[in-house]
Order: C-alpha cells, then sequence, then structure tokens
C-alpha cells in the first residue's frame, strides 16, 4: 500500500520486492514520500510481506544509510531500464556492492510446513537479498518487462507480469483511471 503525503493510499504491486522497496521514499522531489526516517523504520519495512525479515540483531545507521544508498541504485536501474538506457555505473557498483554481503538464509521450521529466516537477520542480509533480486531481474527474462507508469505525473516502476505484457499503469485504481476518466472529459468536449 502505498500512502500520497497529499492524502490517501493505494494499493500497488510492483511485481518485484526489490522495486517496492525502491518506493519507500527518495531524493529531491520524491523526500515528501519518504517512510525510512529512523533505522527502526527499515526494520519494521523488512518484516513486511512478502520479505518477513524480522531482525534479530538492530538496525543501525549505517545500514540505513547503505539502504538508501541501494535503494536509489534500484530506482535508478528500473528507471534507466524502463527508458532503454544503459544502467550508471554508481547504480550497478551500489547493487552490486549490497549484493556482495551474505544474503538472508531461509529455515525451514521443526514442524517441517513453514519456512522463515535462519537467525542471526541482520538488515545488511535483507539488503543483499534485495540486491540480488534486482540484478536478477535486470539481467533475466523480466529485464523487458520493467515499465515506469504511462501517466505522465506518475514516476512509479513495475514489472509487468500480465500475460500480454500490456500493463501500462502503476494501479488502474489510480492512475489508469484518471487515465480514462481525462479520456472520457475529452471526448464529451469535442462531442459538444
Amino acid at each position: 500500500m502505498l500512502h500520497d503525503p497529499k492524502g490517501g493510499s493505494f494499493r500497488f504491486d510492483a511485481g518485484a520486492v526489490c522495486l517496492d522497496f525502491a518506493h519507500t521514499g527518495g531524493e529531491g522531489r520524491y523526500a515528501v514520500f519518504e517512510s525510512l526516517h529512523e533505522p527502526a523504520d527499515l526494520g519494521e519495512w523488512l518484516t513486511q510481506p512478502p520479505l518477513g525479515a524480522v531482525m534479530t540483531v538492530p538496525v543501525t545507521t549505517g545500514e540505513l544509510t547503505a539502504a538508501k544508498a541501494l535503494r536509489q541504485a534500484i530506482w535508478d536501474a528500473a528507471h534507466d531500464r524502463a527508458a532503454d538506457r544503459p544502467l550508471t555505473a554508481e547504480a550497478v557498483a551500489t547493487i552490486n556492492r549490497a549484493a556482495a554481503e551474505a544474503p538472508l538464509a531461509p529455515e525451514l521450521a521443526a514442524d517441517g510446513t513453514n519456512a522463515g529466516w535462519a537467525p542471526p537477520v541482520r538488515a545488511t542480509q535483507a539488503l543483499s537479498t534485495l540486491a540480488r533480486e534486482m540484478i536478477e531481474l535486470l539481467s533475466g527474462p523480466s529485464s523487458e518487462r520493467i515499465r515506469e507508469c504511462a501517466s505522465d505525473n506518475c514516476p512509479l516502476v513495475f514489472v509487468d507480469l500480465s500475460r500480454p505484457g500490456a500493463r501500462r499503469w502503476c494501479a488502474m485504481e489510480r492512475c489508469g483511471n484518471r487515465h480514462k476518466l481525462r479520456a472520457l472529459r475529452a471526448r464529451r468536449a469535442t462531442e459538444s
């Protein structure tokens, strides 16, 4: 669920956890969307599904700084790929640096029916897991399906997981409906 600082929220599925992470805030004009103010905010975000990584070691200020750098690199790389531009060396280096750390290690519960993350669970491991997912996304078959919302004022990026590969909007209930309403108004205005 994404929240607009002007009020309201909408369901948004970016199609990849790493892209969901890229939408937790940002720099410049995206600072109003910032949700990772303190290390504890990062820890809380990482505990949410689908990642569900409950930190057994408290998140540090350094890890928060690294998380924001990774987030920006994922954002930049996704937008570059969506626009069919070469990725920047800085974004690639930041993603690779995060991925080089040990990732989260899955662990099967004693009852054999549930899984979690083997302790200790650290933020650097979760960030590595997100970076590795972004590497797979950028270098795999879904790379060509990274899209930016077709709305002229929405910068959200997503992986188009629709069968025909025709998804245009971040969320139909938000940008898709706005587009349809504008088109309807334009048709009515020309018909009058």
